[in-house]
């Protein structure tokens, strides 16, 4: 399939996921064959969620991280753009908070945040870097930002059976069980995502330290985490910091 253009993105990811929102979490679990829970289990731990934390859940889909942190005790804001997925979301998570905002502007003040979570949704921003720059900005310092996200194993056999998999396995049954557009555009959206060492630099570009990563199944998928870097001093002039709550820009 051609992917959207930079331009028209953003409606077309929209559309998407409001169109599969219904089949997300069966055709997750499928797809996975449930390892994407203990994925997002994992990501929550490394973050270091913990009772009384605050944690913005980006892109948070029908809710799957902001579970695993209310279970840890935590207070959990979803933040995504398809009404559909929030409206799931809602459903299935009443102890959480849910609304519709752009990951580029999100509605919290500076520094305000224990940790933000975001659950294989890079490759679907328009542009990734603001968006990161945006975590930075409204994290407190030394708090941890955690990234579940697909990739692709680094031995030949494994990278021939997972591309196999991804790219031949996965549209099919997404096109039979849900959606076969959505689930060809899911094998081909890695093309939006930077290499390692891009993606380490847009993260300490934007304002972090210290970042990991652990590879899941193989290499197939990845867990980067890194923690809010301490500004230098003078960097930021904390008489100008907002101290009430943003405003998302509406989508």
């Amino acid at each position: 399939m051609t992917l959207p253009s930079a331009k028209d993105k953003r409606q077309a990811v929209e559309s998407m996921f409001d169109r599969i929102a219904p089949s997300y979490d069966r055709m997750n679990t499928l797809l996975s064959m449930g390892a994407h829970r203990r994925w997002k289990r994992l990501a929550v731990e490394a973050a270091g969620v913990h009772t009384g934390s605050l944690v913005v859940d980006l892109a948070c889909g029908t809710g799957d991280l902001a579970c695993e942190a209310l279970a840890r005790g935590a207070r959990v804001i979803g933040v995504d753009v398809s009404e559909s997925m929030l409206e799931r979301a809602r459903r299935r998570v009443p102890r959480g908070s849910f609304l519709r905002a752009d990951a580029e502007k999100l509605p919290f003040t500076d520094g305000s945040v224990d940790a933000v979570v975001c659950g294989f949704a890079l490759r679907n921003f328009v542009s990734i870097e603001p968006v990161l720059e945006e975590c930075a900005r409204v994290l407190k310092q030394g708090a941890n930002i955690a990234i579940v996200e697909v990739d692709e194993p680094r031995t030949a056999v494994l990278r021939a059976l997972h591309s196999v998999y991804f790219k031949r396995v996965v549209p099919f049954v997404g096109g039979i069980l849900a959606d076969s557009d959505a689930y060809a555009y899911l094998p081909e959206s890695v093309a939006y995502l930077p290499s390692e060492t891009e993606l380490h630099g847009m993260l300490e570009r934007a304002g972090f330290a210290n970042v990991r990563k652990r590879r899941l199944l193989a290499g197939a998928a990845q867990l980067l985490v890194a923690e809010r870097s301490h500004e230098d001093d003078g960097a930021r002039d904390e008489s100008t910091r907002p101290t009430v709550l943003r405003r998302g820009r509406p989508r």
